[in-house]
């Protein structure tokens, strides 16, 4: 049985002296929009999730490869993995129908079976294949209550990593960018529609909802010290129908969340009748 219950959520986090989302293509400084609100893509969110959940134990398809589980050294390495139960046949259409390799996939692997997949590779001349499969599960990218201050400096390593040793080489030279302090917030639906398609269950959901408090847990780097980023609530709005007692748009904007992560409880419990929120403290 599929998902019974429209959902929404939204999660506030707080960043301290941490880079939450380098852009590569602005030397790896935290994303800001044209405003200066900051920004993490819905892309990084959900590759944190997708870490909590196999820490978890869960079967994770797209896995990085810093905290992959079995010796695949590749997507398509691992859909073609004894461990999918197809091998290469599943992505032969003469051997295997799409149809059926997208549904073996979905039971196989919960990243699939809620954020969709696509399984585009190249074959022999004419054989290539692409199953697109979308997910129920969609998550915005997360922005700052309020515009963010950057600071960057400049560092240096003790030793060349090149060179004789007379000089400092060009390599001991780098830069080092961070958010001061922040509060970003992100929104996300769960649609029945979609689920039914994929088999995503409200046992699914609540695995996902257990996750999101503890985001951040075992995701600590140098440009995220431990302790920098940490969720601070989590608000879970569930339906008594599938399609909805209202609409995404409608629900997320009753949240107005201040400058220091708070909001006020009583006035989001009753902003929409007959829709209550639950609300989980962050780990």
């Amino acid at each position: 049985m599929s998902l019974e219950h429209k959902i929404d959520f939204a999660v506030i986090f707080s960043v301290k002296n941490a880079n939450p989302n380098g852009d590569p293509l602005n030397g790896n400084r935290p994303r800001v929009d044209y405003e200066g609100f900051g920004e993490i893509s819905d892309v990084c969110l959900k590759r944190k999730i997708r870490n909590r959940l196999l820490a978890d134990g869960q079967s994770i398809f797209v896995q990085s490869d810093d905290n992959k589980k079995d010796d695949s050294t590749s997507l398509r390495n691992r859909a073609e993995s004894k461990e999918f139960g197809l091998g290469k046949d599943a992505f032969n259409s003469k051997k295997t129908k799409p149809e059926e390799t997208a549904k073996l996939a979905c039971q196989k692997w919960l990243d699939v079976r809620s954020f969709g997949q696509l399984f585009a590779f190249s074959g022999s001349k004419n054989d290539g294949v692409s199953i697109p499969i979308r997910g129920p599960v969609t998550l915005h990218s997360a922005f700052s209550v309020e515009p963010v201050s950057v600071t960057s400096t400049q560092i240096t390593k003790s030793v060349s990593g090149e060179g004789d040793g007379t000089k400092k080489s060009s390599d001991t030279m780098g830069m080092k960018h961070r958010v001061d302090k922040a509060v970003y917030v992100t929104y996300g639906a769960m649609s029945p529609q979609l689920a039914e398609r994929t088999e995503f269950n409200d046992e699914d959901a609540e695995t996902i909802k257990n996750v999101l408090p503890r985001l951040f847990e075992g995701d600590a780097s140098s440009a995220r010290p431990e302790g920098s980023m940490n969720v601070e609530k989590v608000i879970w709005w569930k339906h008594n129908n599938k399609s909805g007692q209202y609409s995404s748009a409608k629900v997320h904007r009753t949240l107005q969340v201040n400058s220091d992560g708070s909001f006020d409880e009583n006035e989001l419990k009753s902003a929409l009748d007959g829709l209550t929120p639950e609300i989980i403290n962050g780990f």
